[in-house]
């Protein structure tokens, strides 16, 4: 009997082309930003970014995860207390994103990064968890809310570069 070569870790700066990568495939393929607006962004400026953002974050409690398919990033979850008006910075922890690359879904790398944001949470003292999800992503929602995780009423609209909005709604869950 084998077995796959899986993890999740906290990101590394010299992982932060290969979050571009999966975060690219992402957008495209779920539409999330117009085609010719991921074309003209530049791979290098982003990876820069999330360099940065791994390396000097605003907030020592924000985090970037990687799941791993032994060296090769397959995905990438991000977290941070809850900066909702309504939230308790000290006591609500968010998953900001958690992406997987489409080619490389369903093979349990979405569970293993939730896993790693829900502990990487837990261990910076957060004891409520908030997640905003697209009310047309179907799937993550799905996911999400066989997590455990269900909605709290919440819902917000967010303008997308391109004049349109992107319509969410709030999960929440309680850490242990």
């Amino acid at each position: 009997m084998t077995t796959a070569d899986v993890s999740a870790r906290l990101a590394w700066p010299d992982d932060a082309p290969a979050i571009v990568r999966v975060q690219l495939a992402s957008w495209r393929a779920n539409g999330v930003v117009p085609e010719q607006e991921v074309d003209a962004l530049d791979p290098a400026e982003l990876a820069e970014r999330w360099a940065t953002l791994i390396t000097a974050p605003q907030d020592a409690r924000l985090r970037v995860l990687v799941g791993l398919e032994r060296a090769d990033v397959r995905g990438f979850a991000l977290v941070h207390p809850s900066y909702d008006p309504d939230s308790d910075q000290v006591t609500d922890g968010e998953i900001g994103e958690l992406v997987v690359d489409p080619a490389h879904q369903r093979a349990g790398h979405g569970s293993r990064l939730l896993q790693a944001a829900v502990d990487t949470l837990v261990a910076d003292k957060f004891t409520r968890g908030r997640w905003w999800v697209g009310t047309t992503d179907d799937a993550l929602r799905a996911f999400v809310t066989e997590s455990g995780w269900e909605p709290d009423g919440a819902h917000r609209e967010l303008a997308g570069d391109s004049g349109g909005t992107v319509k969410q709604i709030r999960l929440h869950t309680t850490l242990a």
